[in-house]
């Protein structure tokens, strides 16, 4: 299914761009006025005199070789600069997940398991966070905490770990935000719901110590759709990261893709898209494989009984 869902994306974005409007001709000229004999070495060298098909089979059999194109505006290949700006959005990705991670789960497995003041300021509180978007958040962020406040850098990468650390708290917090809170609302609804079930009952009149009944009984079984959310939430990151980035001018593959769709760099778009698929599609694989570990019950590759 991983092969089959990658072949169907690498198809899908090829043949968006295919029917995007506008003429490759053009952006691989810049817009300049060309020969016909000028024009005719282009489309061979980019194959875009032969048919959809074999364009997309060529295209696809350089991919799977590590070759995405030459980028139009920069004359590079495209695999080198997506090398080189691939780690700055997996961090930030990576920063923001521990975030939800951490705090989400944290606050919806206290939420469910303490009902009364707690849990209400949480539930207000996630119900608040869940309706910012990441721009909003971005900038909110910017003008308190870097402009007013001055504790964190607004914009850039960074040069080292600390200054990398510093430098990416804000974006991944922002990315984080709203996620964090859905999360949260999630994990709560699940333990509530674990939290009343038969067997936990019975548990808790057996005398079953509390750490215990909460381990074995409440948290195991809710942990399946704690994960699916995560997941979901997590690799949806993978995406909305463009947007993260660009508000603070991290050099990552959201705001390249977002510089190279207005430069109409074709090879660059496709090149990123793909690598955002299957990092999304990946990240949901880990996540079915992770049932399997959680709950004995799931077999992998069987079907549910």
């Amino acid at each position: 299914m991983l092969v089959a869902s990658l072949l169907v994306a690498s198809f899908v974005i090829f043949a968006a761009l295919y029917l995007a409007p506008g003429n490759p001709i053009t952006a691989l000229s810049g817009g300049r006025s060309l020969p016909p004999s000028s024009i005719a070495v282009l489309e061979a060298r980019y194959h875009l005199n032969e048919p959809f098909l074999a364009q997309y089979w060529y295209w696809l059999k350089n991919a799977l070789h590590g070759n995405l194109g030459i980028s139009i505006t920069l004359r590079e290949n495209v695999s080198t600069l997506i090398a080189s700006r691939i780690w700055t959005t997996a961090g930030l990705v990576l920063y923001a997940a521990l975030i939800i991670v951490a705090l989400g789960i944290g606050l919806g497995i206290l939420s469910g398991l303490r009902p009364g003041a707690f849990d209400t300021s949480t539930l207000v509180t996630t119900a608040v966070s869940a309706a910012i978007p990441a721009f909003v958040a971005a900038i909110v962020l910017i003008l308190v905490f870097a402009v007013k406040l001055g504790w964190f850098p607004a914009l850039g990468n960074g040069t080292d770990f600390l200054s990398n650390l510093r430098h990416f708290t804000l974006p991944a917090v922002a990315l984080a935000v709203s996620s964090l809170a859905i999360v949260a609302r999630v994990t709560r609804a699940s333990v509530r719901e674990e939290g009343r079930r038969e067997h936990v009952q019975t548990a808790v009149s057996r005398g079953i110590p509390g750490r215990q009944l909460i381990q074995r009984h409440v948290l195991r079984n809710a942990a399946i759709p704690i994960t699916t959310v995560t997941g979901i939430t997590i690799a949806s990151l993978i995406a909305v990261a463009a947007v993260v980035e660009v508000a603070f001018s991290l050099n990552g593959l959201g705001a390249y893709l977002v510089a190279s769709a207005q430069s109409k760099d074709l090879a660059v778009v496709q090149g990123i898209s793909l690598v955002l698929v299957t990092a999304f599609v990946v990240v949901n694989v880990i996540v079915d494989v992770l049932y399997a570990v959680l709950d004995p019950r799931v077999a992998l590759g069987s079907r549910a009984q």
